[in-house]
């Protein structure tokens, strides 16, 4: 295992953990490797210090959880997530064209969530669409 300081495009800063550093490059090149904070793929190694083992055993460096968030906003960021998700119907990868149908009235309005990439965002909102982003990657995408 290898643990990585890693900072993305917005300048948020945390660290995550990697089988190997083959493992982290793999998962870099496909972009699953996303930020912690708000989800953006543009995410780089930050630089580190190399971590050096106490010589006595009793003052032992033990690692620090990864678990517990790094930035208040996680936590906030966290429950919304959850919140959207509790309540609402997931569509995977439907859900620009439920939306839409929402919009134009050929289906009852209903809470969703869903992926969408950037065209079909961008689409939707030009045409009016009310639509956010959720905070943090997808679920099949989180490290």
């Amino acid at each position: 295992m290898i643990r990585y300081a890693l900072k993305c495009a917005e300048g948020h800063a945390f660290e995550s953990w990697f089988q190997s550093a083959d493992a982290y490059d793999a998962l870099a090149a496909k972009g699953l490797v996303n930020c912690a904070i708000c989800g953006s793929p543009d995410v780089a190694k930050a630089m580190m210090a190399p971590r050096v083992g106490a010589s006595d055993p009793s003052d032992s460096l033990a690692p620090a959880a990864l678990s517990g968030p790094t930035h208040p906003a996680e936590e906030v960021l966290k429950a919304m997530r959850e919140h959207v998700e509790q309540n609402s119907t997931y569509v995977g990868g439907n859900f620009a064209r439920e939306a839409r149908a929402m919009h134009v009235g050929d289906v009852p309005d209903k809470p969703i969530h869903g992926e969408a990439n950037a065209a079909e965002a961008k689409a939707l909102i030009e045409d009016g669409v009310p639509i956010l982003p959720l905070p943090g990657p997808p679920r099949s995408k989180t490290n």
